[in-house]
């Protein structure tokens, strides 16, 4: 049913769940797995000219470490493709699905940004409607005590 999953990662603690359940599933479909993180262009252009460059090099270091968080989560018999593209996050994450003929694409909820959006993060939403492909979003879960009970109820 899936034989190529996209995981697009930022790195941050949202996304490690949705990690893990794309990496499940492509174990599962026995499915290539392809790792993407971008650089989000708009944070580069809306910092001052003369940090630029340092600040697209910060951005690139950080998109190297998600992606080394998802091979380091991998089981050795699932080999994973990683790419970084820089640009608008969304729009990169489904043109990179269209070009690799992906069949899936899992991510957070809420990912570097997320504790402005209530559901999803704009990145997840932007996927969500613009994807050529199906979309598995995967909300991390909120520890024990803070809003739920052990069991899971609010």
């Amino acid at each position: 049913m899936f034989d190529t999953v996209v995981v697009a990662t930022d790195g941050s603690e949202s996304v490690k769940r949705a990690v893990d359940v794309a990496l499940d599933l492509a174990d599962r479909f026995d499915a290539e797995v392809h790792a993407l993180s971008v650089v989000d262009a708009s944070e580069v252009d809306a910092s001052p000219e003369q940090l630029r460059d340092e600040l697209r090099t910060a951005l690139e270091t950080t998109a190297d470490a998600a992606l080394a968080t998802v091979e380091e989560r991998t089981d050795a018999d699932l080999e994973i493709d990683t790419a970084v593209r820089e640009g608008r996050p969304a729009a990169q994450i489904c043109e990179y699905a269209r070009e690799i003929d992906a069949d899936l694409i899992a991510t957070g909820t809420r990912g570097r940004h997320g504790e402005n959006r209530l559901l999803l993060g704009s990145v997840a939403e932007r996927v969500v409607r613009t994807s050529p492909v199906p979309v598995l979003t995967v909300r991390q879960l909120e520890p024990a005590g803070e809003g739920e009970d052990a069991a899971g109820t609010a």
